[in-house]
């Protein structure tokens, strides 16, 4: 009888003990996951930084293509505005669609590409972009594992009582193998 309750005291001590590490391994994934997705925002602010600057300096020069400013001005609107990572995501895939058509107006017009500060700007702003990239690409990583572990028994037991949820992978936004085209109103 003894050894009976001892053995059914090891398993329970057993369990209890890998229910916590369980946890506080999830927890541990979970908030490295929320401290890269800081980091992909950071970046995200830089761009946020230097658009309205790259912006301001093609107007200078030309006045025309106004829908692709407001298409970058709403789509900043959003994403301040976005609760979750998908809305922020599909906000980004706005500004990401609205820049790419930026860059192809500004590769057809020569004076911009000339001009010192657009220049720079530009430099910073692909700087700006494979920073996003990266810090995408480490998010994803770490989403990876963590998804994997909340959904491999037993893990997943406790990972489903504690409300542990699958989270969402940076994906590219729809269409993004098609080059943006831009038309030009030269009147």
């Amino acid at each position: 009888m003894k050894k009976t309750l001892l053995i059914i005291a090891g398993v329970l001590v057993f369990g209890g003990m890998w229910g916590v590490s369980t946890y506080n391994g999830l927890i541990g994934k979970s908030e490295g996951i929320d401290n890269q997705w800081s980091q992909v925002e950071t970046q995200y602010q830089r761009r946020f930084d230097l658009i309205p600057n790259l912006v301001k300096s093609a107007e200078a020069v030309m006045k025309q293509e106004r829908d692709v400013f407001e298409s970058i001005a709403e789509a900043r609107t959003r994403y301040a505005g976005a609760g979750s990572v998908n809305e922020k995501t599909e906000a980004m895939g706005q500004i990401e669609s609205s820049l790419g058509r930026l860059l192809v107006i500004m590769e057809n017009y020569p004076e911009l590409k000339s001009d010192e500060t657009v220049q720079r700007l530009m430099d910073e702003l692909a700087g700006t972009e494979n920073r996003v990239s990266v810090e995408r690409k480490r998010f994803n990583d770490l989403v990876t594992p963590y998804n994997v572990e909340i959904k491999q028994f037993p893990k997943n037991l406790i990972a489903g009582m504690l409300g542990f949820e699958e989270r969402s992978f940076f994906e590219a936004v729809e269409e993004a193998e098609k080059a943006p085209s831009v038309e030009f109103d030269l009147e």
